[in-house]
């Protein structure tokens, strides 16, 4: 018998309402867009949809602009698994501009693996529009 075949898609991309990590419900799209501002607060990123893959476990990514930690060194890329919970499962990947704003800008690249396999790789702008 063979194996049901894992689909997966991009549903949405672009800044979002505020996401609550505790909560069941996903942030909701305010805006498509790719170019994000760099405001404090500003959610971004992406929900990915998975298809016959419960119980197989995701690995992400996210790749940023080199801003120190609290120790004055640079900070690595946000990394993390997950394991998806249905058979017809949504995952939301983003982050949130925090300040200082200015070393947070440039591009933010969010990768989604599954088995080796790239399934999603989206890359993000923050933008200081102040600086014109």
């Amino acid at each position: 018998m063979t194996k049901p075949k894992i689909t997966w898609k991009i549903l949405s991309w672009g800044r979002y309402t505020a996401w609550d990590r505790q909560a069941k419900d996903l942030p909701e799209i305010q805006e498509f867009t790719e170019e994000i501002p760099a405001v404090p607060g500003v959610e971004f990123g992406y929900i990915l949809q998975i298809k016959k893959a419960r119980g197989k476990q995701i690995h992400f990514t996210i790749e940023h602009p080199p801003f120190p930690d609290e120790n004055g060194n640079p900070t690595l890329a946000f990394t993390g698994d997950v394991y998806v919970r249905s058979n017809d499962w949504q995952f939301f990947l983003g982050d949130t501009v925090w300040e200082p704003v200015a070393n947070k800008c440039g591009p933010w690249q969010l990768i989604v693996e599954l088995e080796g396999e790239v399934m999603a790789d989206k890359t993000f702008t923050i933008v200081d529009e102040s600086r014109g």
